[in-house]
């Protein structure tokens, strides 16, 4: 505020604390307000202003909060509106900032073409990502070359790569921290003996998530002279309900009939929420006479001491052995792609995963993982070691 004051004052903008507000001779004013939640942005309805700007866009977990002050952007004047805001690479709003803004490219204007209702003329949107990086700052660097130096020791070396070089693609505290591109191929032909099943977290207003997931009954080498070992979890299709498409049950049977038709499912799991009955028949019990059937998810989240959970097993077949993954994702499940790998963990519960962000696709296929689970694998015998664990006499030693 001391910085605002010292850029608008010259300008003759008066400051006034009650208003949390500069206001100018001209009768401009700028407006210093609180957002966190859905409910903040529901107080603005109503308001008309010409700009709106977000500070550390990334914060926001998903756009719903920052997308509703969009409709304040109007001016019966004609005057120019238009939203604009600042992040970081990192935080619970990685995927969704990375999405809609970065990944199009630095310097390329996105235009999204929609039809007036009022006049039938078609008309556009448009949205740009400009980057600054450290070094747009030469003065900066100039007059205080031990700020590089200082940032280094204020996260990890991945937080700090991107901050210098404003990478996107580097996830800091990823929950996931074994996944990478190793998890990813190109759709290859299922054979027709392999175990094929459907997993399936549900949502009305929040999105909903649909993975046909397949066993590798043998290895099968596949494009970058890879092979996906026996026994692993294959993602070869989705069917992501985002933008708030507000199905019924029905009409997410009918639409998961239609994609899997031609398919041998084996059997589907879901979101255990989805059976509970409340006054009429259930969600599940909807779906099944729709003609799509699930029996209950294991929907242990974290395990117990001694007990795997669901995010243990699926951790275990993103990380693999030797090298070798054992889940894959076919690179046409964009959404699967776009959020899992840069989900957090809880803040609060570090072994669980934060679920204020865009957790679906991940919640989905942990029931597909809890139904398959990874047996351990066979560890050699080993006499020394096995005596050495059981605390016994070794050769006149004892163990510590």
């Amino acid at each position: 505020m001391q910085r605002a004051r010292a850029i608008f004052a010259p300008e003759g903008a008066t400051w006034s604390p009650t208003g949390a507000r500069f206001t100018w001779p001209s009768g401009a004013t700028l407006a210093f307000r609180h957002l966190d939640r859905d409910a903040d942005a529901d107080g603005y309805q109503g308001h008309a202003y010409s700009r709106v700007y977000v500070e550390e866009l990334t914060q926001f977990a998903d756009p719903r909060a920052v997308d509703k002050l969009k409709a304040t952007l109007r001016s019966a004047e004609g005057a120019a509106v238009g939203f604009r805001a600042t992040c970081n690479p990192g935080g619970p709003g990685h995927a969704w900032v990375k999405a809609r803004y970065i990944d199009a490219g630095a310097g390329r204007i996105m235009r999204e073409a929609y039809l007036s209702p009022f006049d039938g003329a078609r008309r556009s949107l448009s949205r740009l990502f400009i980057p600054a990086r450290l070094t747009d700052n030469p003065a900066l660097l100039a007059n205080d070359p031990d700020y590089v130096a200082r940032l280094a020791q204020t996260g990890s070396a991945a937080l700090v790569k991107a901050w210098l070089e404003g990478d996107w693609n580097i996830v800091e505290g990823a929950f996931f921290d074994a996944w990478s591109v190793r998890n990813v191929v190109r759709p290859f032909a299922v054979p027709p003996d392999w175990t094929r099943f459907r997993a399936f977290d549900w949502g009305f207003a929040a999105p909903f998530s649909v993975g046909w997931w397949c066993v590798a009954s043998d290895e099968i080498p596949v494009e970058g002279g890879r092979i996906v070992p026996r026994g692993a979890l294959v993602r070869y299709r989705e069917w992501y309900g985002a933008g708030g498409l507000r199905l019924t049950a029905e009409e997410v049977a009918a639409g998961i009939l239609s994609r899997e038709s031609g398919d041998r499912i084996a059997y589907g799991v879901a979101d255990p929420s989805i059976f509970r009955e409340d006054g009429g028949p259930s969600i599940g019990e909807r779906m099944r006479r729709a003609g799509v059937s699930f029996r209950p998810a294991d929907n242990t989240r974290v395990g117990k001491a001694g007990a795997q959970s669901g995010w243990d097993q699926m951790r275990a077949r993103i990380g693999g052995h030797d090298g070798a993954p054992m889940l894959y994702v076919f690179d046409t499940c964009r959404d699967f792609i776009r959020t899992v790998p840069v989900l957090q963990h809880d803040p609060a519960r570090p072994e669980d995963l934060d679920t204020a962000a865009e957790d679906h696709a991940a919640d989905e296929a942990r029931y597909a993982c809890s139904s398959r689970p990874m047996a351990a694998r066979a560890v050699a015998p080993d006499p020394w070691r096995d005596r050495w664990d059981a605390r016994r006499p070794v050769n006149g030693w004892k163990t510590a």
